[in-house]
């Protein structure tokens, strides 16, 4: 199992890969992926904001029924608690992100810089 983060999810639906490095376009291939549903709530005030055309129902939708990804079901209150120690992101998105990830023990695909310097399973 891989996790998107919310760029990653934004590019998959657009149909680009670009930036990916080979490690990660590979793993892409060969795992499963999902979603945390902080990205369908990123996804959200992203478009609330104006930066996305189509709100997240539309693009998870997308995700799920064209690329197979779908949203993870993880239970809230486990991530949560898994976040709160990640004080080296004040981005709340980004914590839920990496939390839900290291909760499944899975790589996650970014290219944020400080999630990549930060989460050993990081893949860009």
């Amino acid at each position: 199992m891989l996790m998107l983060d919310t760029h990653i999810a934004v590019a998959m639906y657009q149909g680009k890969t670009a930036g990916l490095s080979r490690k990660a376009l590979a793993a892409i291939d060969r795992e499963p992926l999902s979603i945390s549903p902080a990205v369908l709530l990123e996804l959200e005030l992203l478009h609330e904001i104006g930066r996305l055309k189509l709100g997240a129902a539309a693009i998870a939708r997308y995700l799920a029924d064209e690329l197979a990804i779908p949203c993870a079901s993880e239970r809230f209150v486990d991530i949560a608690f898994r976040a709160l120690p990640l004080a080296y992101t004040r981005d709340p998105f980004d914590r839920l992100i990496v939390a839900h990830a290291g909760l499944l023990r899975a790589p996650l695909i970014t290219l944020d810089q400080n999630l990549r310097q930060n989460y050993a399973l990081a893949l860009g």
